[in-house]
């Protein structure tokens, strides 16, 4: 990273009393090949919020300062739109006139793109100062944009496509009569990167053919190309994903990396399908950001963040997070393994499948036709002196009874469970056959969990409700004077009024009195009451609580917690 060119604006952040010069200048030599420009260190490493950053640039250089969101990506001069020079620099030419080119960037004192951009154009260039994050998405909607226009999905030229009327859909095209198809799927994954979806699936039927997104939890329709098209769709992702093309009478899976730039990169994981009309492919979205988010971000309560990190700084014991499938579970782990994740700590994972890569920790891909199963991979840990253990999932009494002997012989133990509460968690592993005082003596947190959509802050509008409903709904007479409610609108920058999701939890330690009532053989509903009377909250609890700071609407907490 070279910032002799910005040594100015770090100085004068420093003297500012913005951010700490020594830190930086330590990070600058420890981390010099992932940043290409002090400002990206200085967000990514979150010692400066994006906005404070602009502020003080602009203050520093006496250059005007604009918010992108009020901008329009439309008036961005076509003549001037580089995309190699934009993406090398993040300075995107967002207006002209005359012989005046008006460019938004992160520091202005940094003149190489300023020239570079004056020697391309013949122009000379006015700087306006704007935040790093929201100049990034506007630079990545200006150009999804152009490719959006060049290849609408809503006007199908079968011609166009290589794709003769009546032709059979199982016939392959030469590389070039692909073309078309392949520029399509390349579009669809990045729009479902730019959208933030989870989940793209690529759905034939016997006479249509649908694309649909999961936008933070939800399925949307986004595209609906001709069905003559599906054998081509489908032979494009299996190629993609390394899978067999000729194989289409059995499920396969696989995986895609796409390069987004040379330090990002996001990974697929595919699954092919054999349905009536053809294949079903679905593509899961991991991005490796989601696992490094930290605990801040994810949506504990300060009381629950405590006591996971107190469980964390344990060193033997079992954690466990348990919830639905695409409930967040995986990023609560790894979130949990890399405050763990030290030089002097042994951490080995079992995982069916290896979601995520986690440098420094030793990841062991579940392979069941060859032996490799959960208890043998467990077994294996445990003669390789690990400090920490983690269990994709316990599916039997056999994995459950060796991550416990774990947990109770000085190694901290994490896993899974597919359970709708931390309290049923528990009579889970009773019903599985791990007698109760093994359960009582290992268990030492059960962290249930679901994601719920997060509000828009662009449109969410007040929701009045009368308290004769709110206290109907699960609000006490004492949280009525405080509760703000909100319900979505819909508005450009999300979708049906929700943009991302926040995690509700309910986080459950193993108190002298749970282990009582568990060695008693309580049921779930006893040792719900009993945490209850501890003041632990229950999901429904914490999702009220969401829903009262404005962060998510009722509505949204009564469809996640089944109420």
């Amino acid at each position: 990273m070279a910032v002799n060119s910005q040594s100015i604006l770090l100085r004068r952040l420093g003297q500012a009393g913005l951010v700490d010069s020594n830190q930086v200048q330590r990070l600058i030599t420890e981390k010099n090949h992932q940043y290409h420009s002090l400002a990206e260190l200085l967000v990514t490493e979150k010692l400066i919020t994006p906005k404070a950053l602009a502020e003080a640039a602009a203050n520093i250089t006496m250059h005007s300062m604009i918010d992108l969101d009020f901008y329009d990506f439309e008036f961005v001069p076509e003549q001037e739109r580089n995309e190699k020079l934009v993406r090398k620099h993040l300075v995107l030419p967002i207006g002209k006139r005359n012989r005046t080119l008006f460019l938004a960037l992160v520091d202005p004192t940094d003149m190489q793109p300023v020239e570079d951009f004056e020697f391309s154009t013949g122009m000379r260039a006015e700087l306006i100062v704007v935040e790093y994050d929201k100049l990034q998405k506007l630079i990545d909607r200006v150009f999804d944009n152009n490719l959006s226009e060049s290849f609408n999905s809503s006007e199908w030229d079968l011609g166009a496509l290589g794709v003769e009327e009546g032709e059979s859909e199982d016939s392959a095209g030469s590389e070039s009569e692909d073309q078309p198809i392949i520029t399509f799927i390349n579009k669809m994954l990045h729009d479902a990167i730019r959208k933030g979806a989870s989940d793209l699936h690529f759905e034939p039927y016997e006479k249509s053919y649908r694309i649909r997104f999961r936008i933070d939890g939800i399925l949307h329709e986004v595209a609906s190309p001709p069905v003559a098209l599906s054998g081509r769709l489908s032979a494009r992702l299996k190629v993609m994903s390394r899978l067999d093309i000729a194989e289409k009478r059995v499920p396969q899976d696989g995986r895609i990396k796409l390069k987004l730039s040379q330090k990002k990169s996001i990974d697929f994981r595919v699954s092919s399908l054999p349905t009536l009309w053809g294949e079903k492919i679905v593509m899961r979205i991991l991005d490796s950001d989601s696992a490094m988010l930290g605990i801040d971000i994810l949506g504990y309560e300060e009381a629950q963040k405590k006591l996971y990190l107190a469980a964390l700084e344990q060193p033997q014991g079992m954690i466990l997070v348990t919830g639905p499938t695409g409930s967040g579970k995986t990023v609560s782990l790894y979130t949990g393994l890399n405050i763990l994740n030290t030089e002097e700590t042994n951490i080995s994972t079992a995982e069916d499948p290896v979601e995520i890569n986690l440098p420094g920790i030793n990841q062991v891909q579940v392979n069941i036709k060859a032996g490799l199963t959960f208890p043998a991979a467990l077994k294996s840990f445990l003669r390789q002196d690990p400090d920490v253990i983690m269990v994709g999932e316990i599916r039997d009494l056999e994995t459950a009874e060796i991550a416990i002997k774990a947990a109770q012989t000085g190694h901290l133990v994490l896993s899974t469970l597919h359970t709708n509460s931390a309290p049923e968690t528990l009579t889970r592993l009773l019903n599985m056959g791990v007698p109760a005082y093994n359960v009582a003596s290992s268990v030492s947190l059960i962290i249930a969990q679901r994601l719920a959509r997060r509000l828009c802050s662009h449109c969410k509008a007040p929701e009045h409700l009368p308290e004769t409903e709110l206290l109907k709904q699960g609000f006490t007479q004492a949280q009525l004077p405080t509760i703000k409610l909100f319900k979505p609108i819909g508005c450009e920058y999300c979708t049906g009024g929700y943009k991302g999701r926040v995690g509700i939890y309910e986080v459950m330690p193993i108190s002298g009195n749970i282990a009582e009532r568990i060695m008693q053989g309580g049921n779930s509903l006893e040792i719900a009451q009993q945490a209850q009377s501890e003041g632990i909250n229950n999901l429904r609890q914490s999702g009220l609580l969401k829903a009262a700071a404005g962060l998510t609407s009722l509505a949204e907490i009564n469809r996640v917690t089944n109420s």
